[in-house]
Order: C-alpha cells, then sequence, then structure tokens
C-alpha cells in the first residue's frame, strides 16, 4: 500500500492517492464515515491500474487519513474540499464514482463546476447507492422526539453503526447545510451519461430514493441497474464487477461522442 499524499485545503491536510493515465481520469467520491481505502475503492484502483487510465481518491477532512474533525464536517465544507482535490489533482474530462454521500457531493460538484464554465469536465457518473439530500429526505422525517431534544440542546445526535464500532453522529450543523445543498428540488441537469446502482436490499438508502433521483436526470442519459439482493456496501464480488463494467460503459460512451 503506498502512503498518502496530503493537499493542503484551508489550513487542513486533505490525504488522497493518485495512478497517472490516460483521460477520461476517475474520481472516487466516498461516503459518510468512509474513506478511500474501502473495497470499492481498491477494487477500482487496480482496475485503473490495469488498464490504463487515471483514478484519483481522497478522504474528506474527519475521514481516514485526513486531518480534521469528523463532527465539524458538513456537506458545504466535504464540498469545498473535493472541488478544490478535483481542481488542483486533475486535467481534463473526468468520471465521477460517488457512493452514498459521495452520490450527493458529486451531483453538487457538477453543479458548481457548471456555475463556474467548467461543465465539460465532467465526462461521465457512475453512482453507487446515492444519498442526495440524504439529512432531509431521509434523516430528518425519522428523527425520534429523543433526537430532536439532543439537537436542540447539544446540537448532535448519536446513532448506532452497523459498519462501525462507533456510532454515527449526525450534528445540528450537518441537517442545517443539508437543507441549503439540497439537489433533487427540481429536474438535475448533469449534461452527462449517468449509471445509477442500487441494492434493493439496502437498509440504509431504499431503492425509493434512487427511483426518485432517477425520475429527476434526463430519461435518454441515466441508465439504472437495481439488484435485487444487494445491500448498502455493494462491495460483494458481483457487485464489484458490475461497477467496472458501469465505469467501462461510461468510457465507451464518450468514446464514441
Amino acid at each position: 500500500m503506498t502512503q498518502p499524499q496530503f493537499l493542503d485545503v484551508s489550513g487542513t491536510p486533505i490525504a488522497y492517492r493518485r495512478i497517472g493515465g490516460r483521460a477520461p481520469g476517475i474520481v472516487w467520491l466516498g461516503g459518510y464515515r468512509s474513506d478511500m481505502l474501502g473495497t470499492k475503492a481498491e477494487t477500482l484502483s487496480d482496475w485503473a491500474a490495469g488498464t490504463g487510465f487515471s483514478f484519483l481518491r481522497f478522504d474528506y477532512s474527519g475521514h481516514g487519513e485526513s486531518g480534521g474533525v469528523f463532527a465539524e464536517g458538513t456537506i458545504s465544507r466535504w464540498l469545498s474540499e473535493s472541488l478544490a482535490v478535483f481542481r488542483t489533482l486533475t486535467e481534463g474530462p473526468q468520471i465521477l464514482v460517488g457512493s452514498s454521500m459521495g452520490g450527493w457531493i458529486a451531483l453538487r460538484l457538477i453543479q458548481e463546476l457548471r456555475k463556474a464554465g467548467e461543465g465539460n469536465r465532467i465526462a461521465g457518473l457512475v453512482l453507487l447507492a446515492p444519498a442526495p439530500d440524504f439529512t432531509s429526505e431521509l434523516v430528518e422525517p425519522s428523527l425520534t422526539r429523543k433526537q430532536r431534544r439532543e439537537l436542540a440542546e447539544r446540537g448532535y445526535f448519536e446513532e448506532k453503526s452497523q459498519y462501525s464500532p462507533e456510532p454515527n453522529i449526525y450534528t445540528r450543523a450537518l441537517i442545517e447545510d443539508g437543507r441549503e445543498n439540497r439537489v433533487m428540488t427540481g429536474p438535475i441537469d448533469t449534461h452527462c451519461p449517468v449509471h445509477v446502482l442500487q441494492g434493493m436490499a439496502d437498509p440504509d438508502v431504499p431503492h425509493e430514493h434512487a427511483l426518485k433521483l432517477v425520475s429527476m436526470l434526463p430519461a435518454d442519459d441515466v441508465t439504472l441497474s437495481l439488484i435485487p439482493d444487494a445491500d448498502h456496501r455493494l462491495s460483494r464480488p458481483q457487485d464489484l464487477d458490475l461497477l467496472v463494467r458501469a465505469v467501462q460503459e461510461i468510457l465507451d460512451r464518450t468514446a464514441k461522442a
């Protein structure tokens, strides 16, 4: 395992690993509390190394090998870091691969790039169990009275995690900032092909959320793959194979364009 390199973003060291290669490059955007050493990111790294495409992965602040405090993170902060990493460490067209919350970051990143006249930098999107607007669409509606009280009094609440002995932490700042970063408020113009992979046995992001997202994307540019027995992690061998094939299909489409 190579050691990470670091990019200073507003005083916080953001850890990244990069493989040089041909374009379009692949950029990995991880999920909430995940890191760039997970199975899906490792699989894409091995695939990119074997096929000669460039590949970039990194950890948001408070995640993995990056600096910063997790509880101080918000969508706006992680988006700002993602934009800094993207603009500093990539050149030419890129395919964004966003997992869970990373799907939200990917959609917001495209919005910000398009506002800045850089929309042509995105060649395609692959979204894995995408969770755009999860704070307002999935977290807030299910809050208990106790959790609402803790948010009001302490500024955060904790929830048991299926994937870590440490609990998930949801802060008032994260939830309030999430409302300002919503993307599922109307048509979403990506101006690139999109492939969504969604497990139908996902306990964290129900497949109905993916269906709602797809309904807001241009139909002629979107492929939705529903996997009946897959959970949120999408890390089984057959899921990883589907991930690689989805990226390859986007690459094939960009080559024909």
